[in-house]
């Protein structure tokens, strides 16, 4: 496996600036439901892979609710930390309630993302907001699952497919 200082700098040396792409990470997350649905939402918003940590989701692999079968055209991949893969061109954001995080309606999303996401129980830790260049969050009155909040990050994608980084190409 490739470290992942060498993706962080090939992707500045590397030309891929016609490629807009976006990759999710899932910290140990719990409910294969809410797996199942991250899956979902990863094909109806055209992610590219979906990475996760842990050993909760292994106990439990059925797709439950990936009705469309996203898994057999979208990798899941189970990896020990989130912060050894970073797809190239990838520039790594913390989707976290904390203090200092950017609201989602003001971010202006790279034109490559690796969007980090806790589990249902928990939050990302500290390592890994900290190896991410931006750290955004959702303003809501009370907590999402974590398939809604997955949702609620690629459709603000989407929407503002002519407000990246790059301009209007998407």
């Amino acid at each position: 496996m490739m470290d992942a200082l060498y993706w962080r700098f090939s992707r500045e040396s590397l030309d891929v600036s016609n490629k807009r792409y976006a990759c999710i990470g899932l910290s140990n997350p719990k409910s294969p439901s809410n797996v199942g649905s991250v899956m979902r939402a990863a094909g109806c918003y055209g992610v590219a892979s979906v990475f996760y940590t842990g050993t909760r989701y292994d106990r439990a692999k059925d797709f439950v609710t990936d009705t469309k079968k996203v898994h057999q055209d979208i990798p899941l991949i189970n990896i020990d930390d989130l912060r050894r893969i970073l797809p190239l061109g990838c520039v790594p954001v913390a989707v976290e309630l904390v203090d200092g995080a950017r609201p989602l309606p003001e971010y202006t999303h790279p034109d490559r993302a690796l969007y980090l996401f806790g589990a249902e129980d928990g939050s990302l830790s500290q390592e890994l907001r900290d190896w991410c260049e931006d750290v955004v969050y959702i303003p809501t009155q009370g907590c999402m699952n974590l398939a809604a909040t997955v949702n609620v990050v690629l459709y603000d994608r989407l929407a503002k497919g002519n407000n990246t980084r790059s301009g209007p190409l998407f």
